[in-house]
């Protein structure tokens, strides 16, 4: 190894540290224009796939954020809907209420007792629909938002989350969904 240094030392002319002879300088041009070529070509060649590709992934996450918007849009609709029906009944539960004691005082002392036991009844079944009712809506809405919530989540999550951020966002997921209280 040591007489190969030495005699590759002899070969370079004096106060030159290499030789930089024509031939070198011809190697390293056809090296370069090689390298020239070869770019150009890779690029001519991977380019517009490689573009193509990164165009329709992008608009296919587009197309699913725009699904999953349309349907949070129905999904806030829906909400809304429901809580006017449950403010309706509400108004409804109040106005048959303030008749039934309307009547009730209208009516003389004789069939004052009885026109009491009738309000009460009244007041008790239109207490039991409109809470059946209510119980019913509810439990509607919950399951239908629950069931939106789930697939946009698993759209979302099963192309963008890895397992264990997947699971941490569930669990935080379904303890809101699990403390959300019902307007009345």
């Amino acid at each position: 190894m040591h007489s190969m240094i030495v005699l590759l030392a002899q070969n370079v002319p004096e106060g030159r540290v290499f030789g930089l002879d024509m031939q070198t300088i011809v190697s390293i041009g056809i090296q370069l224009f090689n390298g020239i070529i070869l770019a150009v070509a890779l690029s001519y060649i991977l380019y517009k796939p490689v573009k193509e590709f990164m165009r329709k992934r992008t608009e296919k996450i587009q197309g699913k954020i725009n699904d999953a918007d349309s349907t949070m849009a129905k999904a806030n609709e829906l909400i809304t809907e429901y809580d006017q029906k449950i403010k309706d009944i509400n108004k409804e539960r109040i106005e048959i209420l303030e008749a039934a004691r309307l009547e009730a005082a209208d009516e003389s002392k004789i069939i004052l007792a009885e026109a009491r036991k009738e309000a009460q009844a009244v007041k008790e079944r239109s207490l039991e629909s409109v809470s059946k009712e209510r119980k019913r809506l509810q439990e509607e809405s919950r399951l239908y938002i629950i069931e939106l919530a789930s697939l946009m989540a698993k759209e979302y999550i099963s192309e963008n989350i890895d397992d264990s951020a997947q699971e941490k966002i569930f669990e935080e997921t379904l303890a809101r969904l699990e403390d959300t209280q019902w307007q009345s």
